[in-house]
């Protein structure tokens, strides 16, 4: 790429103030520095993308331009990769970020906070309202979130832009857009925490002025007034304020912890200046070489393979080839006018005792380049988690105990690649959407309890990856009080289940399945329970109870009648009666 691209020497299509020349020489500044240390990593994923994502090739590198419906699949031979990269979104989505049901939840920072039921009524409720928001029509999470995953296995690095949405009809939420790669070029803060970053785009003329309607650029004017469709690039540069050069208490832009600035490159101008309370765009890495911003992936580690594939498929396909349409070999006197036409008379094609003179030339063994082609492949799935996820699948006949082993075993072998998403992804896309839910009112009031906390919270993951990591807990405590059973039913002794808490047990057992709070009784509900089952337990046994007591007062009954008034032997004397000795 010709770096002299970067140099910015269009002149100013309008005057700018001193501060607003300052603000765009700085955007500029930086953005031809991170374009030139991203320029390698550029050229890394334009391979990559050629075998497993070619819809995004071209697009790496500052200043390239793909003409709309371009064909971009002809460096493509095997689809292997393709398909794997495919999977491999949709496992994490089937993990992580399940659409059928909840797959985070909010919880007080403080667990004794978390102990008030109007607190974690609260939490239940902002937890419903934020996956509403996550999963509206004007959101849009689904599709970008599958976006974010693919990019994760194809670059190994993925990029969600959140921000409030507002529509025509005054709607207010959530809008979410993933970033290419190509259009980010990020920075890490000392912690190794991405923090800022600055992303270029291009919009059409006609865009920009819907965008930027009181700042359009003079420069765009008559590229608007032809209503020309050619795309012109802008800047939007996010950057964490200097401590101490904002003022948290000030309602404006100056009160956000984060700046965001948009230019446009054609006319140098400064479109707007703004800011964040967090920042909107969270970015994860799958994995991450020493010294390096960018994410490793998947389709970096197994590229040999992938090359290896396509190179091999050329190979099987010219010996499928010559398999189905044959080289023949013929004598130098042989026939002159071979017909290969179905049903056609080659006359002389062998000797007179009945020997053949065309042979078909040997094209090979197809069937050891199937199995080199099926060991590249077996690489590529291992890599993309396609083969972690074929035993269920391949094993239906398991039992319910085993299929609780193999998925905590899962949990076990995903948990160092997948876990990174929990931390550098998804849970600063929650903190972000609800500082935007906060903003725009569609959080309940907090309850007494919770502002006292100053509304501290966390976030606590309940995806099936994380259940299954968690999954070991139970597991373990269920096999525990199994083999108490199998000892109570040899020895006859109840005692031996004294040492578990069930009290404990039953609600961590819930948590750990993620039952919503509102489901669970409160304490006094419990009490009233036992309480009750108490008062018919008593009942129960008085009515069973009933029986032989009526039994003993009719036997009573008979003796005194028998006996002229006499008590049964063995009772005691009605009152004013001696006791009647062993001879009456």
């Amino acid at each position: 790429m010709d770096n002299s691209s970067l140099a910015f020497d269009n002149p100013p299509a309008r005057l700018m103030s001193k501060h607003e020349e300052e603000v765009v020489d700085r955007v500029q500044r930086e953005f031809s520095q991170l374009v030139t240390f991203r320029s390698t990593t550029g050229t890394h994923w334009e391979e990559i993308a050629e075998l497993i994502w070619p819809e995004t090739r071209n697009t790496f590198q500052y200043g390239n331009y793909n003409w709309p419906g371009s064909k971009k699949t002809d460096r493509q031979v095997d689809a292997t990769g393709m398909m794997a990269l495919s999977r491999f979104a949709a496992i994490l989505d089937s993990l992580l970020t399940p659409r059928n049901t909840f797959w985070q939840m909010l919880r007080a920072d403080d667990d004794y906070v978390m102990k008030d039921r109007a607190t974690a009524i609260w939490f239940e409720q902002a937890t419903k309202i934020l996956f509403k928001h996550r999963y509206s029509p004007i959101g849009n999470f689904a599709s970008q979130n599958q976006l974010v995953w693919k990019s994760l296995g194809a670059f190994g690095t993925g990029s969600m832009f959140v921000e409030a949405a507002y529509t025509a009809l005054g709607e207010r939420g959530l809008r979410y857009r993933h970033i290419p790669v190509g259009e980010m070029f990020l920075r890490e803060n000392h912690q190794g925490l991405i923090d800022s970053g600055i992303r270029w785009f291009k919009l059409t003329p006609r865009q920009a002025m819907q965008r930027w309607p009181k700042t359009f650029p003079p420069i765009l004017n008559a590229p608007l007034k032809m209503g020309t469709e050619m795309t012109y690039n802008f800047l939007h540069c996010i950057t964490p304020r200097e401590p101490g050069s904002y003022d948290p208490e000030m309602l404006d832009a100056s009160g956000m912890p984060f700046e965001s600035v948009y230019v446009s490159i054609e006319g140098r101008c400064l479109l707007s200046e703004s800011g964040y309370h967090s920042f909107p765009i969270p970015t994860s890495r799958y994995e991450q070489a020493p010294g390096e911003v960018y994410g490793r992936s998947p389709a970096m580690a197994i590229l040999p393979a992938l090359k290896t594939l396509n190179a091999q498929k050329r190979t099987f396909l010219k010996q499928g080839h010559r398999a189905a349409d044959p080289v023949l070999l013929t004598a130098d006197d042989g026939l002159m006018d071979f017909s290969l036409r179905p049903g056609a008379l080659n006359k002389g094609g062998v000797s007179s005792d009945g020997k053949a003179l065309v042979h078909v030339l040997p094209t090979g063994q197809i069937q050891i380049a199937k199995e080199m082609m099926q060991e590249e492949r077996q690489l590529i799935n291992d890599a993309f988690l396609v083969s972690l996820f074929q035993i269920l699948t391949e094993t239906p006949t398991m039992t319910a105990t085993e299929v609780i082993e193999r998925t905590n075993e899962k949990g076990i072998l995903m948990a160092p690649t997948v876990g990174r998403q929990e931390a550098e992804y998804l849970a600063p896309m929650a903190q972000r959407e609800l500082d935007v839910l906060s903003y725009i009112g569609a959080l309940p009031p907090m309850p007494p309890r919770l502002k006292e906390a100053r509304g501290a919270y966390k976030i606590v993951s309940v995806s099936p990856m994380a259940k299954a990591m968690r999954a070991g807990e139970a597991a373990g405590l269920m096999r525990a009080v199994e083999n108490t059973k199998a000892l109570i039913a040899i020895t006859q002794d109840q005692s031996l289940l004294d040492p578990y808490d069930f009290d404990i047990i039953s609600p961590a057992i819930a948590e750990i399945q993620s039952v919503p709070a509102s489901w669970m009784a409160t304490p006094e509900k419990i009490a009233a329970k036992r309480k009750s089952r108490a008062d018919a337990q008593q009942r129960q046994e008085q009515i069973q109870a009933a029986p032989a007591q009526a039994a003993m007062m009719k036997a009573q009954a008979v003796a005194s009648k028998a006996g002229g008034g006499q008590p049964m032997q063995g009772q005691p004397p009605q009152q004013g009666q001696p006791p009647q000795g062993p001879g009456g």
